[in-house]
C-alpha cells in the first residue's frame, strides 16, 4: 500500500554550508544530498522527530531548534514512487566541535552507515549538486 510519509528534516548550516548526506540512485545513476532527519514517529510531535533522528543518526544534541516551513516531495528514487510532507527545522549543534569536522559518521535506522558532511550551498546554486527535497534550496533563505 503506498502511504504518504510525513518527515522532519533540519537544516544546519555554518559559514556558508549546510550539514546534508549524500545519496545515491541506482536506478538513475546520480547522486543527490539531503539534510538529516526522518520519519516522524505516531505521537510525537515534528520538533521531537528532528531532535531524535539527529541523536539517533549522529549522536548530536540541537539548541534554538526552530520551525520554518513545510514542503510535499513527490519524487521517485531507487525506482520507486514516494511521497513526503517535509516538515523543515533549523538548529544549532550543542557540541561545536562538530562545526569544525570535516566529516561526521552516522547510520540509518536500518544500520546502513553514512557520512554527514558540511557541502557548501553554492555548491547547489551553480546545478552541479542536488539539494532534496525538491523546492528546499529556493527558500533556505526566504521562508516566507
Amino acid at each position: 500500500m503506498s502511504r504518504i510519509r510525513p518527515i522532519a528534516i533540519c537544516i544546519i548550516q555554518y559559514q556558508a554550508k549546510i550539514l546534508v548526506f549524500k545519496g545515491w540512485d541506482e536506478v538513475k545513476q546520480s547522486g543527490f544530498y539531503r539534510p538529516l532527519g526522518g520519519g516522524i514517529e505516531f505521537g510525537e510531535t515534528a520538533q521531537d522527530a528532528v531532535r531524535r533522528e539527529l541523536a539517533e543518526e549522529i549522536g548530536a544534541q540541537l539548541s534554538d531548534v526552530r520551525y520554518l516551513f513545510t514542503l510535499e516531495n513527490i519524487f521517485t528514487c531507487n525506482g520507486k514512487a514516494g511521497h513526503e510532507i517535509v516538515l523543515v527545522f533549523a538548529a544549532d549543534l550543542v557540541d561545536s566541535h562538530l562545526y569544525s569536522a570535516e566529516t561526521i559518521s552516522g547510520h540509518e535506522d536500518s544500520g546502513e552507515p553514512f557520512q554527514a558532511i558540511w557541502k557548501p550551498l553554492s555548491d547547489f546554486y551553480n546545478g552541479n549538486n542536488v539539494l532534496y527535497p525538491d523546492g528546499l534550496l529556493p527558500r533556505l533563505f526566504d521562508p516566507q
